[in-house]
């Protein structure tokens, strides 16, 4: 059993099939009920974030256009009616319990840019100091393809880092973590621990379970990386029965994820938590030594570069085996990069024609994701 009740600062992310029926549009019984455990856990003093999906499946709904799939502008349009109906029906419902509530609508830059990222969190912060309730979502009246989460498990992840919540509750329509996605595999094992997402159970996420919703498992366990490795605990149950988060304090099924021993803090947590790095380098077993140990990434450990970026762009640094170990901010722009790629420090200058710094990128600037380390998980019979 897991209790809400010793954390301080709780993300709360909603998916969209928990709040809008396809036929009959927003779930009033269900989203007075969350609102109610909302409540119920300011009142014994945490503070709580909503992030809340759901603008352009109840915006088709009102406007009437059924299961059929949408053009960008549709979906935009959908949006725009759905997020003023879905916005005000938090605030009623908030509201009936004497909380007040603010909305908060990013898109991908406000968390991926530096100084948006800053500005967007003392937005937050100054919500949470006037005890009103942050409900946080994608703005898709603007957002395109190219420019948008995707998801809002790792939207959720993003905010909960950003703010330094203690706890992120994901809710969705599965109770938690399998071995398999159960509705293929009856076979499937619950998993109730997970000490740490392991290689072993990413390959156990499957794809998303319902055509209102954009994310899966998978994008779950993306959530989860971003989170614990910030220091953030992350629950993942079922939120389709009334009452979702006390049904959490009776000990209803739910996957508890630890977060890490040793999380990445303050400017690191930012850097750790960017969702599409704009490249990726490829180094040796020398490399990824060096940077388990702590230090810098010097060019003579990469053995190859890809992708568009420019210096102080954030760059997934890849072992021999391909596997993402670290993220970091890349002191020179790709082509230079490219040029350097192999070479000892000593050689810099002479290809460049000018003294680059000795580090493609500094410790200062990097954070090592995964140590490669395999650990065990409880499952349970």
């Amino acid at each position: 059993m897991h209790s809400l009740k010793k954390y301080r600062r709780i993300t709360v992310k909603i998916g969209s099939a928990l709040l809008v029926d396809r036929s009959t549009g927003l779930k009033r019984d269900w989203l007075a009920s969350i609102a109610d455990d909302i409540a119920a856990l300011a009142a014994g003093g945490a503070e709580v974030l909503v992030v809340s999906s759901g603008a352009i499946a109840l915006g088709r709904t009102v406007l009437g256009l059924g299961k059929r799939v949408l053009k960008l502008e549709e979906s935009q349009a959908c949006a725009a009616v759905g997020q003023i109906a879905l916005a005000g029906a938090w605030s009623d419902e908030l509201g009936r319990n004497g909380l007040k509530s603010g909305q908060v609508l990013v898109t991908l830059g406000d968390t991926e840019e530096r100084r948006r990222y800053l500005n967007a969190r003392a937005t937050i912060s100054t919500l949470l100091k006037m005890k009103a309730v942050p409900v946080i979502n994608e703005n898709d009246t603007v957002a395109t393809s190219e420019i948008r989460y995707g998801d809002n498990d790792r939207l959720a992840a993003r905010v909960a880092t950003m703010m330094g919540a203690d706890l992120l509750v994901l809710l969705s329509d599965i109770d938690g973590l399998y071995t398999a996605p159960p509705a293929l595999d009856p076979a499937a094992k619950f998993i109730p621990l997970v000490e740490r997402i392991t290689p072993d159970i990413e390959a156990m996420a499957g794809a998303a379970a319902s055509e209102l919703s954009r994310g899966g498992m998978r994008t779950k366990l993306d959530a989860g990386k971003i989170a614990t490795a910030a220091g953030t605990a992350m629950i993942i149950t079922s939120g389709t029965r009334l009452n979702p988060l006390s049904a959490i304090e009776r000990g209803e099924r739910a996957t508890f994820f630890k977060p890490s021993a040793n999380p990445v803090k303050g400017y690191k947590t930012w850097i750790a938590g960017q969702l599409e790095p704009a490249g990726r380098l490829t180094v040796d077993a020398g490399a990824v030594g060096a940077l388990l140990s702590g230090k810098s990434l010097l060019p003579a450990g990469v053995r190859n570069v890809s992708g568009n970026f420019s210096r102080g762009d954030t760059v997934a640094i890849v072992s021999p085996e391909g596997r993402e170990i670290a993220r970091g901010l890349i002191a020179y722009d790709a082509a230079d990069a490219v040029r350097i790629a192999g070479l000892k420090t000593n050689e810099i200058a002479a290809v460049l024609g000018y003294e680059g710094r000795s580090a493609m990128i500094h410790r200062d600037d990097l954070v090592v994701s995964h140590s490669g380390v395999m650990e065990t998980v409880q499952v349970e019979g």
